[in-house]
């Protein structure tokens, strides 16, 4: 994951609400997201090189997400995956304070990462760059490849586009079974308007490389936005994932849609496809 806003409790019809972006190689093997074997309660897309994931979520209302910190200078080649730290939080029991205490303890062993965790009760923060773990405010929040809530460009205008979103009301209620009319979010997703090179990090990769990530959405012939990703929180729904492929090209592919749902009729801790309305 290489781009996320999200808001914590800032509406009480969505206590958490989260938009991504996974940057990737083209080349690099990658399974949509899609309950896991053997575990149907876990929802998340996974990398078929290391085995681990960007974003997830589990029952009974567990989500992680992960991005990397960007420091070309400083990299460990046998450093163990840190997809697997959000596996870890998604599979595991441990709180989202005790969790992000103990990733934090053993983060030396990783290149850099961001690491956000939650439940209903609230989110924590941690990493290997960024000091001790902490508890997230209320609010909305904008993440990249640098540490929480840093200006780069592309992170300002996610989380105002988010925020902009939040204060219209955006969300109407959608059918039971049915996907929420997300068509707004995956537009602030898609947004490939690059700042102006003053504007840019200077992250050791250099000025065309910072160009080519410069944007919300990135594309290119072999590396760019491979998905796009909403989790919604919502009471007496439940929480949900919400995926949207992309070509190489930039062009949209195919999108999933799984609830873990609020409704007790149904079966506790097994994800639920939703089907989506036409046009």
């Amino acid at each position: 994951m290489c781009l996320a806003a999200f808001a914590l409790n800032a509406r009480p019809d969505l206590p958490f609400v989260l938009i991504a972006n996974r940057d990737e190689f083209h080349a690099r093997p990658t399974a949509p997201a899609a309950p896991w074997a053997g575990q149907p309660g876990l929802v998340a897309g996974r990398d078929l090189s290391a085995g681990g994931t960007w974003l997830g979520i589990a029952a009974p209302g567990r989500y992680a997400l992960l991005t990397n910190y960007r420091d070309p200078s400083h990299v460990l080649p046998d450093a163990p995956s840190r997809g697997a730290l959000v596996q870890g939080f998604l599979s595991g029991r441990d709180s989202p304070r005790d969790y992000a205490h103990a990733v934090h303890a053993r983060g030396a062993d990783y290149n850099g990462f961001n690491l956000v965790v939650g439940d209903a009760q609230g989110a924590w923060y941690a990493g290997n760059r960024d000091g001790a773990p902490r508890a997230l405010a209320d609010g909305v929040h904008g993440l990249s490849n640098h540490l929480l809530d840093t200006p780069w460009p592309k992170v300002v205008r996610t989380r105002e586009a988010l925020q902009a979103w939040l204060a219209e009301g955006a969300l109407p209620p959608s059918p039971a079974g049915e996907a929420p009319d997300l068509r707004a979010l995956w537009r602030i997703l898609a947004d490939r308007r690059a700042p102006p090179d003053a504007e840019l990090p200077d992250t050791g990769v250099g000025l065309a490389r910072e160009r080519l990530l410069g944007s919300p959405m990135i594309v290119s012939k072999t590396y760019g936005t491979r998905c796009a990703s909403v989790l919604l929180l919502r009471p007496g729904v439940g929480l949900s994932l919400h995926e949207l492929q992309y070509r190489p090209d930039g062009s949209a592919g195919t999108q999933a849609d799984w609830l873990l749902p609020a409704d007790t009729r149904l079966p506790a801790g097994v994800a639920v496809a939703l089907t989506r309305q036409a046009g």
